[in-house]
């Protein structure tokens, strides 16, 4: 195997053993090799990905700088502190993996790599990131999840061709406007940091499908959020401290995912009704002690998550969510269930644990796709005898 891909390579051989032997590593044609070997892709003579992951590289050999044609590194969960200048010198490269490093500093070099497409850098510890990063002109993928940065060059923000940028995890206070020259972004997560609001120009990326706000201190959302009619994937706004919504959010009629969970919600805006795409609604853990009747509107939505709230009574209109499969309702103030549960036709999991329920309708034996019912921590006066009929049925029932 060692001698054919020595002779793939007829240019780069002894580029290769010189690196084999720097690293002490074994050498694998298969690019998800294990630790301690190199993975690598030929093709027409040149060596255009190389894997080297969770090798224990502490030192990048500058032999990989030979490799005129890489268009793939991959160098992540090793243990690297620096890369060296050189770097730049892989003018092919396009993807160049980093993470699980323990990185502090990029060179200013960086930004020579004028073919990169996608970089890599999660889960290392980055303080602060080189002006020139601002040159990666071709960029289309930042990730930079879980590093120590607490601010940002303002040259990240010409970085216009960005489709997805990762920035969750660090001790952000803030997002400058010029945010919004990111028009091209599809992607955005900005989770897990100290963000107390968003600037109105987060309204302008009008390409995005998929925002994480999560885990910030966020108090309040602007109005021009209401502007990004292409949110369809995800909006995660859980675990901030948000007690209303603004009224624009209504035009997001693509909207597929809604994640309000660990706020602080009194009550759910009737806007949210107007939702009509969405197929995943969790509120658990916020202040509702009811829901607004026109949640009814919400003819898609497949799963709904309402655990943890002080609720003490469901709209009779609850049962006109036909598509509902999926009812948490754990730990809630509720001790009856509407009549017009039967309706849920599709519904296959309904978990009521710790609910101060005496007794239990027996609408919940007419639910003809039931497979899960979870009663632990329910009081129940008597167990109702059609129990046994929904477990001879096949439906599991947690007691």
């Amino acid at each position: 195997m060692m001698n054919t891909i020595y002779d793939l390579l007829p240019d780069e051989e002894n580029v290769l053993k010189n690196f084999l032997s720097d690293t002490g590593l074994e050498l694998s044609s298969n690019l998800n090799a294990g630790e301690g070997q190199i993975g690598v892709v030929i093709k027409d003579g040149h060596m255009t990905e190389l894997a080297a992951r969770r090798c224990g590289l502490k030192v990048l050999s500058s032999f990989i700088r030979h490799f005129s044609a890489l268009q793939t590194l991959d160098l992540s969960g090793n243990q690297l502190d620096t890369i060296p200048p050189w770097i730049s010198e892989l003018k092919a490269l396009r993807t160049l993996y980093l993470d699980g490093n323990q990185l502090v500093t990029l060179p200013d070099s960086i930004g020579g790599l004028e073919a990169l497409e996608a970089l890599h850098l999660d889960h290392n510890q980055l303080k602060s990131l080189p002006d020139q990063i601002g040159f990666l002109r071709t960029l289309r993928q930042l990730y930079l999840h879980n590093n120590q940065l607490n601010h940002l060059p303002p040259s990240l923000w010409s970085l216009t061709n960005l489709r997805l940028l990762s920035i969750g995890d660090n001790p952000l206070l803030n997002m400058p406007a010029e945010l919004a020259n990111l028009h091209e972004l599809r992607e955005l997560y900005i989770h897990s940091n100290n963000l107390i609001e968003l600037p109105d120009s987060v309204g302008d990326l009008g390409h995005l499908h998929t925002l994480d706000i999560g885990h910030n201190q966020l108090i309040s959302l602007p109005d021009s959020i209401g502007r990004l009619t292409n949110l369809s994937r995800y909006l995660y706004v859980s675990h901030n401290a948000l007690h209303t919504l603004p009224d624009r959010i209504r035009a997001l009629k693509r909207l597929t995912y809604l994640n309000l969970s660990h706020n602080q919600f009194y009550e759910l805006p009737s806007t949210i009704s107007e939702l009509g795409s969405l197929k995943e609604l969790r509120l658990y853990n916020n202040r509702l002690s009811t829901l607004p009747p026109a949640i009814s509107h919400l003819n898609q939505l497949v799963e709904l998550h309402l655990s943890n709230n002080p609720l003490t009574t469901l709209p009779d209109s609850f049962g006109e969510l036909r598509a509902l499969q999926v009812l948490d309702l754990r730990n809630t103030a509720l001790t009856t269930l509407p009549s017009t549960i039967q309706m849920l036709q599709n519904l296959t999991h309904l978990d009521l644990r710790g609910n101060n329920f005496s007794v239990l309708p027996p609408a919940l034996a007419e639910l003809p796709q039931l497979q899960k019912l979870d009663l632990r921590w329910v009081r129940l006066r008597k167990q109702p005898e059609w129990l046994h009929d929904l477990q001879e049925r096949g439906c599991t029932v947690y007691q």
